[in-house]
């Protein structure tokens, strides 16, 4: 079932303003837990986490920044 581009406006927000930094606090409690690495695999786990987050919205925030199509049609 599609999300209408309405419904998917708001599920990023949702996203964004609430699981993002519920993502973070588990992220960064998860490396709390293993030894302090050299610095280089520091930054490297946590480029990776944060591409991580992303993968399972990215059709959901695909074309949300977009122009509606009723937009187009009133500009011409």
């Amino acid at each position: 079932m599609a999300l209408s581009l309405k419904a998917r406006k708001r599920w990023s927000l949702v996203v964004l303003v609430i699981g993002l930094p519920l993502y973070i606090v588990v992220a960064v409690s998860i490396v709390a837990l293993i030894p302090r690495p050299p610095i280089l695999v520091e930054l490297l786990i946590f480029v990776v986490l944060g591409f991580a987050w992303i993968l399972p919205f990215k059709k959901l925030f695909t074309g949300v920044a977009a122009a509606r199509p009723e937009d187009d049609e009133t500009a011409e």
